[in-house]
């Protein structure tokens, strides 16, 4: 137990380093089993850490005995430990879907998925900005090289543009980083959230030069508008199970705007108190409708679902302006929602896509799905939860949510934005679903059918769905206690300093 908080990044770290090594790496099947018994075992250890922090509090881990500020530390609070297991479960549906023969489509896919894996839960759990920079290189490292496995001519092209954007966005975090380094002298979070308070205005104005760098980095993760354009064609183009996972990767960026903002910029700050706020109201809400058009003008259900992922970023990031603890807790229930819905809607595109022939997935007139009534049932299950409809967790969401907007102002801007976000969304997806499965041709259908392990990775992620809404009231009591733990300074300082504040 006294290791726990590592192991989420040791375990996908090291399964990934083996299954490079004989005797599997060569053996495509010893490399599956490996990887489906490691994200068993992360799935376990996740499911254990998130327990341990409702139980005993915030866990610190301390590598090295070199205590924070000075050291290199691991926090599994209630909001960390709480992401691992959701990019977990991400990964156990997509990693299955990958098992049927995805997989097998160039070299090194599970090692890579592993790689990506670590950085993804390193980013969760740190306690320091620089580590948070390495963890980030980490998982998008192993995210070029997943998107264009397999090869092809629209993913090589797809890459580049997403390299490109990283790489810039790269040296603006170092940039960031330098900055807040020489004004305040460390980049452990909680001594930052101490040490913001005293600055005197002339050093405020150089550390908001940096923590605005920092928002535009996290903004660029989280497809924040202007930067998201890079996402619909860089998800649409990876193969199914690469932009499954990558459903969690803008929610990366996302935590990283209420984790720094948040504890370190947010109402205690002094001069930067709450410096990203009149940057993220219009962008969040731009963001939000410019996702809507473009799942209203997608011509692809992965396009589509693509930007479904820009939609659930921005009405993220509306509850993170909104800076308040119900906020927070809406914010936290719903990202786990979008995440794992969208995943498994691009799960569920792929699977038409391959049964519908030289149509593919595009919202035109083609032969018979051969399995429309498995497929019909899944898309309808994803379609109403993501637009937001009862009895399923996308209304619970958006419900909690629109209730975190309490001043009028805020209730004008952010209601009818949302409906009228929702009311396009089931116009599109219920053209895209007409289109797909009732406008066919006389053509013989295909043959291919779903693997077991497709249908089984995309049912571990709608089953998500109807659960968060049957243990409801668990789920919203423990998102309330994490938002009051990252909301609370005193308690966070107090548990992660060994002096406190």
């Amino acid at each position: 137990m006294q290791h726990l908080a590592i192991l989420p990044v040791l375990l996908p770290l090291f399964t990934g380093a083996l299954l490079l090594l004989p005797p599997f790496k060569d053996a495509l099947n010893r490399q599956r089993t490996f990887a489906l018994l490691s994200i068993a075992a992360q799935l376990f250890i996740a499911a254990m850490l998130l327990m341990t922090a409702m139980q005993n509090g915030t866990q610190m881990y301390v590598l090295g005995g070199w205590q924070p500020p000075f050291g290199i530390v691991l926090v599994a609070d209630r909001i960390s430990t709480l992401l691992v297991l959701l990019c977990t479960l991400l990964c156990a549906g997509a990693l299955l879907y990958a098992c049927a023969g995805t997989d097998k489509a160039g070299q090194y896919f599970h090692p890579l998925f592993m790689f990506q894996v670590t950085g993804i839960n390193g980013a969760f759990l740190t306690g320091d900005i620089f580590n948070l920079f390495v963890f980030f290189e980490v998982l998008l490292i192993a995210s070029y090289a997943l998107l264009v496995h397999g090869g092809g001519k629209q993913k090589t092209q797809a890459a580049v543009h997403y390299v490109i954007l990283n790489l810039i966005g790269s040296s603006l975090f170092l940039f960031g980083l330098g900055i807040l380094y020489g004004t305040l002298g460390t980049l452990n979070i909680a001594d930052m959230a101490v040490k913001v308070r005293s600055l005197d205005e002339a050093e405020a104005i150089v550390a908001k030069a940096g923590g605005l760098l920092l928002l535009l980095v996290f903004g660029l993760k989280a497809a924040l508008l202007p930067l998201h354009f890079w996402l619909p064609r860089t998800y649409a183009s990876a193969s199914a199970p690469v932009a499954a996972l990558f459903a969690i990767m803008t929610k990366v960026g996302i935590y990283s705007i209420f984790r720094i903002h948040t504890l370190i910029f947010g109402a205690e700050a002094h001069f930067l108190a709450d410096i990203a706020l009149p940057w993220l109201w219009p962008m969040a809400m731009g963001t939000l409708a410019i996702g809507t058009l473009g799942v209203f003008a997608s011509p692809t259900l992965r396009l589509m679902t693509a930007n479904l992922v820009i939609i659930s970023a921005g009405t993220l990031l509306i509850t993170a302006a909104l800076q308040t603890e119900r906020a927070t807790a809406a914010a936290l229930y719903y990202m786990i929602h979008s995440t794992l819905i969208t995943g498994a809607l691009f799960l569920i595109a792929d699977l038409i896509s391959r049964q519908r022939g030289k149509a593919e997935d595009r919202f035109v007139k083609s032969r018979a799905i051969a399995q429309p009534r498995l497929l019909g049932f899944a898309f309808i299950i994803a379609a109403l939860a993501i637009i937001g409809l009862p009895p399923l967790s996308g209304f619970v969401g958006k419900v909690l949510v629109m209730r975190a907007a309490e001043s009028t102002a805020e209730i004008i801007w952010i209601w009818p934005l949302i409906l009228v976000s929702s009311l396009m969304v089931l116009v599109a997806l219920s053209r895209a679903g007409t289109t797909l499965f009732w406008r066919v041709t006389n053509a013989p259908s295909s043959e291919e059918k779903a693997h077991p392990f497709e249908v089984a990775g995309i049912a571990l992620l709608l089953v998500v769905s109807p659960l968060l809404v049957i243990f409801g009231g668990a789920v919203t009591e423990y998102t309330a206690e994490a938002a009051h733990q990252l909301h609370d300074l005193t308690q966070s300082v107090d548990a992660l300093l060994p002096g406190g504040n």
